[in-house]
């Protein structure tokens, strides 16, 4: 099963969560670039590390942001290098944002065990009772 059979699966309710970040870990993804560096937007905290499964995707985004008609600097990446590597060289938790022009495929891979290294995640909240 390819990555996005599995985030469709996952958002479904029927799909492994485990098996999803499996195969992120095994899949190239292109990342923007900005300034020179890999394009991360800031959200309650948590930087996210914008990632696509292809070119049509990143299009996607592109013309989200309006800017469609501007040429996109993108680096190929393995999920495993960007969960392993790029994410504890980051300042603060940081995950990764795949796919977020698309509002049914889109998946966010977020700082937590099981997804980065134990070392630079964060405790996911509590919920009240």
């Amino acid at each position: 099963m390819e990555l996005v059979e599995h985030i469709t699966a996952v958002r479904s309710g029927s799909g492994d969560p485990a098996a999803m970040v499996g195969e992120f870990r095994r899949t190239a993804v292109l990342v923007p670039l900005a300034d020179d560096d890999y394009m991360t937007a800031t959200y309650n905290g948590i930087h996210w590390i914008y990632a696509f499964t292809d070119e049509f995707a990143l299009a996607r985004f592109a013309e989200a942001r309006g800017t469609a008609h501007e040429e996109w600097e993108f680096a190929t990446v393995l999920g495993a290098r960007l969960l392993d590597v790029l994410i504890p060289a980051l300042e603060g938790p940081a995950g990764v944002a795949l796919d977020v022009a698309d509002k049914d495929g889109s998946m966010m891979f977020p700082p937590v065990k099981g997804i980065v290294p134990d070392e630079v995640a964060v405790a996911p909240p509590r919920s009240e009772s």
